[in-house]
């Protein structure tokens, strides 16, 4: 394969920046046709998310699909963090790849579950779709407001459990070494959901898997925009950064605090979440005068 330099790549989560974070769907209208505009352009993109391959396929691959994706496109995902991958395609979400060596054993899981299930049913709802990870999602149907304290309370819980398992565990500030004196996992809250995943799960090893793969099919950028609504998410144009390339991120949810790095971090005014992902693909879009 001939090697392929786009002006720019995206790396980009999926929840903030392109699906909105109340509807958990694309629903900015210009989002869709301006990443297949960009794509068709040969500019790589990576969504690089939490989400499970199940949401990837249907909320996001099959959208792009539907929206005229051509093939040949260089587009990828990379999700769980890290722990599952695969193409997108005019096909559809291609077949998934997983870090086996990363998940959480079965039993903790199904631990999990069975008391997300039987005690916080009325705030949350458990993600089936997840292979390495652990992920408790926030019911659609109540408000944010009445999810966190359920969702603080939880997390205490599966703090207790998984330690009393004799799991080596990191929750914020708090750290529990197993028998090895290792803290291989770790509890991750997000806004809309509480994760138990790999201490080596997040979104710079993302950004690594995809680079890696753009490369493997000889396309490459020299300057590389990814764009989240987390602190999380800056691992990825640190990764970037790290690796040579220009980096530039785009914090769609500064009131979070920005971050002090060594590339450049902007905002897109007073626009936040996926508003402000449509118009930072609106102005990448211009700037290729597409």
């Amino acid at each position: 394969m001939s090697a392929f330099s786009a002006p720019f790549g995206l790396l980009l989560d999926v929840d903030g920046p392109i699906a909105s974070p109340v509807a958990r769907r694309i629903v900015e209208p210009s989002i869709l046709p301006d990443l297949v505009a960009l794509a068709t352009a040969g500019v790589p993109i990576a969504f690089i998310t939490g989400r499970s391959a199940v949401f990837v396929r249907d909320e996001v691959a099959a959208r792009l699909v539907e929206a005229g994706l051509p093939d040949g496109a260089p587009v990828f995902a990379v999700m769980e963090k890290g722990g599952a991958w695969a193409p997108v395609t005019p096909a559809g979400l291609g077949a998934v790849e997983l870090d086996d060596a990363l998940a959480i054993p079965a039993d903790v899981t199904e631990a999990v579950h069975t008391l997300a299930r039987a005690e916080y049913a009325h705030a949350m709802e458990v993600d089936e779709g997840k292979h390495v990870m652990i992920s408790l999602e926030a019911r659609s149907d109540i408000p944010h407001e009445d999810y966190w304290p359920a969702r603080d309370e939880f997390q205490e819980r599966v703090w207790q459990l998984l330690v009393e398992r004799g799991l080596g565990l990191r929750y914020g500030e708090r750290m529990q070494a197993d028998a090895r004196g290792e803290v291989p996992w770790r509890i991750d809250p997000t806004i809309i959901s509480t994760d138990v995943e790999s201490v080596l799960l997040d979104k710079d090893r993302g950004a690594a898997r995809a680079l890696e793969w753009f490369a493997a099919r000889g396309v490459t950028a020299p300057r590389w925009y990814s764009a989240g609504d987390s602190r999380s998410d800056y691992l990825m144009a640190d990764h970037v950064h790290a690796d040579g390339f220009e980096a530039v991120h785009v914090d769609v949810r500064p009131s979070d605090g920005m971050l002090d790095r060594d590339y450049p971090v902007v905002t897109m005014g007073e626009l936040i979440h996926d508003e402000a992902g449509a118009a930072f693909l609106r102005e990448r879009v211009a700037e290729l005068g597409l």
